[in-house]
């Protein structure tokens, strides 16, 4: 559900099945649970109850799973119990791997985690051994039919740490703190963003040229992200394009 390294991109093209479907669209409603859960079932009131919304919207959960979802953690029937936990460890080739989970039963969670690092030559380590590497940001996204120069003016005067331009999109760089504070205020001047999301940057990248370990590099991230507990999983590697697209993951 988040990007890691350029082969995400590569990865994201491939069409999806049913079944992937459906793990994603799980994951989205355990958001939208869990959001309601904690700060009530109004989006107005609810920044990010109202930021799931609008990311399960883009991903196609029809509405009527999103206002179950929601009716669910606000208390209007059975709602399961989610607690929210990190994971982190080492992938082959020394990359690090930090992933966020939402788990009514965190011994199943961690036994699934643990299996798939074992399977595809990684180590589940032991908490901060390498979440310390990643710096947890929030990322906002525009098409670039926006004026850079009015963004990047309006971000930097709320204090955005940074603007920039990448492929295909206008990214605004956040602290975790000024998040919300950032959305809103380009809101109110008039930016629609494509996408909002607290995120985990890599201070550092780990480039895998060799085959054989990108091929465990990204099945092992590919597994943890099939898991219907695992809500993102963020990866310090670097894998070309070249070498991304002979794995078939």
């Amino acid at each position: 559900m988040s990007g890691h390294s350029k082969w995400a991109n590569i990865k994201n093209k491939k069409a999806k099945t049913d079944s992937q479907k459906a793990v994603v669209f799980q994951k989205y409603s355990r958001e939208l649970i869990v959001a309601a859960r904690l700060g009530g079932p109004d989006p107005a009131g609810n920044f990010r109850l109202r930021t799931a919304i609008e990311k399960a919207k883009a991903a196609g959960l029809p509405n009527d799973n999103i206002k179950r979802a929601i009716d669910k953690g606000a208390g209007a029937g059975a709602a399961d119990n989610y607690e929210e936990l990190t994971y982190e460890g080492y992938a082959a080739g020394g990359v690090a791997v930090v992933l966020e989970a939402m788990t009514d039963n965190r011994n199943r969670t961690a036994g699934d985690v643990r299996s798939i690092f074992t399977k595809f030559n990684g180590n589940l380590g032991e908490t901060n051994c390498v979440s310390w590497m990643f710096d947890k940001k929030g990322i906002i996204e525009f098409d670039k039919s926006v004026d850079f120069e009015k963004l990047f003016e309006a971000a930097i005067n709320l204090d955005a740490e940074d603007v920039t331009e990448e492929d295909e999109c206008y990214k605004v760089l956040t602290s975790v703190e000024n998040f919300q504070n950032v959305v809103e205020g380009l809101e109110a001047e008039g930016f629609k963003n494509s996408s909002a999301e607290l995120t985990r940057i890599p201070q550092n990248t780990i480039e895998v040229t060799d085959l054989k370990t990108a091929t465990s590099v990204m099945r092992l991230i590919e597994r943890l992200e099939e898991l219907d507990d695992v809500q993102n999983v963020y990866a310090n590697c670097d894998i070309p394009d070249e070498i991304a697209e002979q794995v078939e993951v």
